[in-house]
């Protein structure tokens, strides 16, 4: 969609008096009114800028004005896009969840485990993350729409890559194909995100290696909802 508006925009614009020249050019008349001037170089400066905006002052301070001063652009270029801050902050958040993170496929396991952690570490650890999203999640105690748009954005772009680890576990018979993937997705995901975003403590060196070997081993003892697997005769 961006790229038909960016091959949209490579032609010169109309005049305004020559209506029948623009009539003349099917491609262009059946896109959306405005959709021509929507420029994708533009979207993406205050994609970034709302970003870095977010990082430096918080939702709460966040203007539209000082997105497009940061975007180098005017106000009117972010209000086509996006028609208040709150629809633009949501825009963005649920475009992560769609994007979610890259699935590993190493092979076993284990390897996908570290490969996840080591890809969402860097991601948290990078201070523009570190900042905006415990801000969000301030916020989202106050706005229901940003609550769900952010449970969206953590829950759903974690739990594809987790399911999918999962089931590839289940298809090599590492894991019982009746695995609770709910319990599945805390135990993978849970405490490295308690750790880099809710306490923000650093990571010890091999704590990456030591989360993998703990998360594959609880995911292994899950033999079903609810029901974990042991020796005891409760089991």
């Amino acid at each position: 969609m961006l790229g038909a508006m960016t091959s949209s925009t490579s032609a010169p614009d109309p005049a305004p008096s020559a209506p029948r020249d623009e009539a003349a050019k099917p491609a262009r008349r059946r896109a959306p009114a405005g959709a021509a001037v929507l420029r994708e170089d533009v979207t993406e400066a205050i994609r970034a800028a709302v970003f870095a905006e977010l990082a430096a002052v918080g939702y709460g301070r966040m203007s539209i004005e000082g997105v497009a001063r940061r975007a180098g652009v005017g106000k009117t270029a972010v209000y086509r896009r996006w028609r208040s801050k709150l629809h633009l902050v949501l825009d963005l958040v649920s475009a992560v969840a769609v994007q979610g993170l890259p699935a590993p496929d190493t092979g076993t396991l284990e390897g996908d485990l570290r490969l996840l952690y080591e890809v969402t570490s860097r991601a948290l650890r990078h201070p523009v993350a570190g900042q905006i999203i415990p801000d969000l999640q301030a916020e989202a105690a106050r706005n229901p729409e940003i609550r769900e748009a952010l449970e969206k954005a953590l829950r759903e772009g974690q739990h594809s890559v987790a399911s999918g680890i999962v089931q590839a576990a289940v298809s090599r018979g590492e894991l019982d194909a009746g695995v609770d993937e709910e319990l599945a997705l805390d135990l993978i995901s849970g405490p490295l995100y308690w750790r880099s975003v809710v306490t923000r403590a650093p990571l010890p060196k091999g704590y990456l290696d030591q989360l993998t070997a703990a998360a594959a081993a609880g995911l292994r003892a899950i033999q079903g909802p609810g029901v974990m697997r042991g020796p005891g005769p409760g089991a």
